[in-house]
């Protein structure tokens, strides 16, 4: 009885993960944010410098020591749709998303990145992807992710904290002035 239970729960968290998949894929849902909204999403000129820790310390801090790491995994399933997400995982329509954090944006070498995603200025840390995972089309203008966001910031917190884990936790870095 619990297993039938618990599957019936797993087929309705798969079958919201695939609507959610579903409408990213629609462009017109592209600029979902409301006109009300605006403001609320900082664009990429806020990140233009920041202090940039290791993945581990990430972790510690108190938004992703308590995120669902097992409900950022199901969501992470939106990710792999484009995106590689371990380590030498090959480039599909987006860059991998192994090692992200501390990577200046737009430099991994052997993908062809939007214009204005190449020139941009800011390193990626969880505050930027956040901003970004929000609304991709506010954060940075240009852009060719073909994704609307991911409005719930308890989603994005889950699923930055499981990229924070399954990308290199053994990255040590510094201070970042991407300017």
């Amino acid at each position: 009885m619990e297993q039938q239970i618990k599957r019936n729960h797993d087929r309705r968290h798969f079958a919201c993960l695939l609507a959610v998949l579903v409408s990213a894929c629609n462009s017109e849902n592209s600029n979902y944010l409301s006109d009300t909204n605006a403001g609320a999403v900082p664009d990429s000129a806020a990140f233009a410098e920041q202090i940039v820790l290791s993945n581990r310390d990430y972790l510690e801090q108190d938004a992703y020591a308590v995120a669902d790491r097992e409900w950022g995994e199901r969501l992470a399933m939106q990710c792999r749709a484009c995106h590689a997400l371990e380590k030498n995982g090959p480039t599909l329509l987006g860059p991998t998303l192994y090692g992200v954090f501390g990577r200046d944006a737009g430099s991994l070498p052997g993908f062809d990145y939007s214009p204005v995603l190449a020139s941009a200025t800011f390193v990626w840390t969880p505050a930027a992807l956040d901003a970004w995972l929000a609304a991709p089309s506010r954060f940075l203008p240009g852009n060719r992710m073909a994704f609307a966001g991911i409005q719930n910031d308890v989603d994005r917190d889950a699923l930055i904290a499981y990229l924070l884990q399954t990308g290199d936790v053994s990255n040590d870095v510094g201070t970042a002035d991407a300017q």
